[in-house]
This record gives C-alpha cells, sequence and structure tokens, in this order.
C-alpha cells in the first residue's frame, strides 16, 4: 500500500497535467508488452484500444526497444527520469532524460551509490552499469533506443492518445467543479481509498510518502496498469493514474437514423463542449434519463465518446460529431 499524506497546503496545490506525458507512456507501453511477453497472461482491465496495441506490439516489444528493455521491468518497475512531468513533447523529455544529473540517474535507476544496486533491476548488464555512472555514450544509446521504440510503437497512436487525456482531463475538472477535491480523488481508481487527509494506493510494498505542503501533480496514462508515485523532495509529488476507459460505440448503420429530431440535435450542439449526463440536462432542459438517452443514441452513431469513472461519466464530441455540426 502506498499511502500519500495531504497537508491542507497540498490539497490547494491539486493540479491536473495539460496533456499525456509522451515519455512515460513510452515506458509504461514497454512494461505492459514485456509483461504479456512474460508471462503469456492478461493486465488486467486496459483503455480500449490498449488490447489491440498489446496484441500487435507485445511479441516485438523488446527488440524493438532495444538497451529500454533492461532498465523498464515486466515486474513494475519504471525509473523516474522517464515520469518527469515538466515536458510533454517526446524528443524535448527525452532529451531531459538523458540528460538527467548523474547522481540523480543512480538514484532513479535503484542505485543508493555507485557501489551496487539495490534491487530494483534484477539483472543490471553492463551498459545499465555505466548509464548510473553517466557515460556519454550510455546516454547517447538510451536516447536512440528510446526514440526508436517510441517512432515503432507509439507515435502512430499518438493522436489519439492526446485526445483521450484532454477528455479524461475535462472529467477530472468536471469532478473537482462539482464536488471539489473529495470527489477528484475519491473517482481517480476504484481500488483506491480517499480517507482525508490520506489517500491509499494498491502496491505490493508499503510507502507513507508525505507531500510536505508541495502538492501533487495527476498524469493520465493510457498504459499504466495501477498507480505510479515519482516523488522529489523538491517539487510536486507525481501521480500517475489510468485514465477513463472509453466506452465502445455500436456501429449498427442503423443507428445515424435515430439522430432526427430537433432536441437530440440540440443536445449534440451542446457537447461541443464536454460535459457530464447531470449537465448536459441542465444544459438541454430535460431531465436526467431523456439526457442520458440521447447520449447513448450519440454514442451508438459514433457522434460522441462517454468516459466512464464509478458513477460519474462525461461525454464528448468524435471527430464525426465535430464534422456533422461544421456542415449544419
Amino acid at each position: 500500500m502506498i499511502r500519500l499524506h495531504f497537508t491542507a497546503a497540498d490539497l490547494r496545490q491539486i493540479t491536473l497535467a495539460p496533456a499525456a506525458n509522451a515519455l512515460s507512456e513510452t515506458a509504461l507501453s514497454l512494461r505492459l508488452g514485456l509483461r504479456h511477453a512474460h508471462n503469456g497472461r492478461g493486465t488486467g482491465r486496459l483503455h480500449p484500444a490498449v488490447e489491440q496495441w498489446r496484441r500487435s506490439h507485445s511479441v516485438g516489444a523488446t527488440a524493438q526497444a532495444g538497451v529500454l528493455a533492461e532498465l523498464v521491468t515486466g515486474q513494475g518497475f519504471v525509473p523516474d527520469f522517464f515520469l518527469q512531468p515538466a515536458v510533454h513533447d517526446f524528443h524535448a523529455a527525452l532529451d531531459l532524460a538523458a540528460s538527467t544529473p548523474t547522481a540523480q540517474l543512480a538514484t532513479d535507476l535503484g542505485i543508493p551509490d555507485a557501489s551496487g544496486w539495490n534491487g530494483a533491476l534484477a539483472a543490471p548488464g553492463k551498459w545499465a552499469h555505466e548509464l548510473a555512472q553517466g557515460s556519454p555514450a550510455a546516454r547517447r544509446t538510451l536516447a536512440s533506443d528510446t526514440r526508436r521504440y517510441f517512432d515503432a510503437s507509439i507515435a502512430p497512436l499518438w493522436p489519439r492518445i492526446r485526445s483521450d487525456a484532454l477528455t479524461d482531463r475535462a472529467l477530472r475538472a468536471e469532478m473537482l467543479l462539482r464536488g471539489g477535491v473529495d470527489a477528484l480523488l475519491t473517482t481517480l481508481g476504484t481500488t483506491w481509498r480517499w480517507e482525508p487527509p490520506t489517500l491509499h494506493l494498491p502496491s505490493p510494498s508499503t510507502y507513507d510518502i508525505p507531500l510536505c505542503g508541495r502538492g501533487l501533480l495527476l498524469v493520465p496514462s493510457w498504459f499504466a496498469t495501477g498507480p505510479l508515485v515519482m516523488y522529489r523532495p523538491e517539487t510536486a509529488t507525481v501521480l500517475v493514474y489510468p485514465m477513463c476507459r472509453r466506452e465502445r460505440a455500436d456501429s449498427r448503420p442503423e443507428a445515424l437514423g435515430a439522430l432526427l429530431g430537433r432536441t437530440r440535435a440540440k443536445v449534440l450542439a451542446l457537447l461541443r463542449t464536454p460535459a457530464t449526463t447531470t449537465a448536459l440536462a441542465e444544459r438541454a432542459g430535460v431531465s436526467l434519463a431523456a439526457a442520458s438517452q440521447h447520449a447513448g443514441v450519440l454514442r451508438d452513431a459514433g457522434l460522441i465518446d462517454t468516459v466512464r469513472t464509478g458513477t460519474a461519466v462525461l461525454h464528448s464530441l468524435t471527430p464525426l460529431g465535430h464534422s456533422l455540426l461544421a456542415g449544419t
């Protein structure tokens, strides 16, 4: 169990990342692929399109990743320099990670000093030892192999990941607006517990992390299967969490016929700004049940997406929905 301990100052400094983090998504996707390749079993409930990605990429993940597979393990370890939240552009974030100070590199790799490993990496090779010592050649290899893996495995999906992260952010913002910090923290994960002033996260090991007034940055992830925490004493703690799963639309062609009608067209237009079902009902001046029914028909027609967390949902337009409205 990981326990994050908040002060009043921390609760005032909970922030939502403005976008998905391309570098952390790269590392987490490899971890997911390696885990599946090693044990051949499922990895829990995943973001919908991730299952398709996993089936098509997990077999060749190690070969594509090169030395990156020596740092990211299927058992769960991810070096902290991959979770840096400051830069969301992949190439800029990779340059920052590759230039991590040597002392910090050793810490992020789970090496308290140059004399040995603390067990975070089960079987480090020569290259990993050289990276921990700050070798320029090892840094260049880290950058080149990570870039190759990203280009082959993540770049084609990046527009979708970025779009889904923005939808997730809108949902979290809506929860914060309507229910405050308690609602936000309560709905981050179905197995997470918010018992003020402590957030309890499932973990095979026990850690107590005081946030010490520096706040918490929430970063959504397509590929995370559980929480990841990056703690550095000089800055806000980073909490990476699995983003909301997008509900699948019914692809039946006759679903489009149900779009006829003034109220439903109004509902579609109102979703230019994402909304929960409750907010949508208020905007459209209809009952909650009617708003839910209209949203279901629009989703089945492929015009909106719906993401769910606990009992809350957020509806937003798909590209097809935007195109339809643009033509009206």
